[in-house]
């Protein structure tokens, strides 16, 4: 058992915390956090102990009647890894003190590559990450190209690639925030960022974005145009998908038309929050010209990289050396079938 604890309880580390406490192999040593909210006060209904980021905050948690079990310094004594969940100013003055006090840590994909010097996608590069002191678990759209990419190169079939990503406005709990409105933001720069950050992990990888922020905010969207290395057939596109245990196709004439009602049937089957941790690509869409591929799939922006951090965790502390050992545990706790 290897001792756990979530720095930032918000939309990713709440479903980071859910996932390390269905794992047999490790434990949630605490959350922690400067807010005393009804998000905090949800982990102490779930039994989670709770420290405090600041003196600040640990005098406003007591006020609202939430018991503190100490420090983020406390928690750090306890644990073999952190998992950082907190906004990316945030995480960067974090990981100074990780690294002061020796403690093995976990970034998400807000952070800069060389904040870890390892970028980490489970079905990609596993191995290259055991027993290192730091990853970088890369973005939700990021985790997403590479699942698919890396699919088509177990294949042999992947040239190169060219994506257009609809991007959410800002996740839905925030939508009165910042979120835009009857309009469509496209990103100046070509390529997006995601393409670069995917390149990180395969620095191999011929792939080209172009982004798109639109007005809502249950996921992304991405359209995909590859050059095969040879001419293929839709079939055989198919079973170089099934290779990755999350990909899961979805149909047009099963009623997932849009991604409401994917996020719909995600609830329906009683998946925490409605999370989707799988790419769910179209495979009545998917289309194979001669050597030219052409598909499109939706990202969970919410959801998609907490499978990831879960083996991320196994790699950096040992617990697994084996990626697709690893991959069937986390999937069969949270439900991946």
């Amino acid at each position: 058992m290897k001792n756990i604890a979530v720095i930032g309880y918000g939309v990713i580390g709440k479903r980071v915390a859910d996932a390390v406490n269905v794992q047999d192999d490790m434990k949630l040593s605490g959350i922690c956090d400067v807010i005393s909210d009804w998000r905090i006060q949800n982990a102490v209904r779930k039994g989670y102990a709770v420290y405090t980021a600041t003196p600040e905050a640990e005098k406003e948690m007591k006020a609202a009647n939430i018991s503190v079990d100490g420090s983020m310094a406390d928690l750090l004594e306890k644990v073999d890894l952190v998992v950082d969940c907190t906004p990316k100013n945030i995480a960067a003055k974090n990981v100074e003190t990780y690294k002061k006090r020796g403690v093995k840590f976990i970034v998400q994909g807000g952070e800069k590559h060389k904040t870890t010097g390892h970028s980490f996608s489970a079905e990609n590069n596993y191995e290259s990450a055991v027993d290192l002191n730091a990853t970088r678990v890369v973005s939700c759209n990021t985790t997403s190209i590479l699942r698919t990419l890396t699919a088509l190169k177990r294949a042999d079939l992947l040239d190169s690639a060219r994506g257009t990503l609809l991007r959410r406005a800002t996740d839905p709990w925030e939508s009165h925030l910042g979120g835009i409105m009857n309009t469509m933001v496209p990103e100046k720069e070509i390529p997006s960022h995601q393409g670069p950050d995917a390149q990180s992990v395969d620095p191999n990888l011929d792939v080209v974005t172009a982004a798109v922020k639109v007005p809502e905010t249950l996921s992304h969207l991405h359209y995909w145009n590859v050059k095969l290395n040879r001419k293929s057939s839709k079939e055989e596109v198919l079973e170089a998908f099934k290779t990755s245990t999350r990909i899961q196709f979805i149909r047009y004439d099963q009623g997932l038309v849009s991604n409401n009602t994917i996020k719909e049937m995600y609830l329906d089957m009683g998946r925490p929050w409605g999370d989707m941790y799988e790419v769910a690509l179209w495979e009545d869409m998917l289309k194979v010209e001669g050597d030219e591929l052409f598909y499109a799939y939706v990202v969970d922006n919410q959801a998609i990289v907490i499978p990831e951090t879960i083996d991320a965790i196994r790699a950096l502390t040992g617990l697994e050396t084996d990626g697709i050992k690893s991959i069937e545990k986390t999937n069969q706790s949270l439900g991946i079938l």
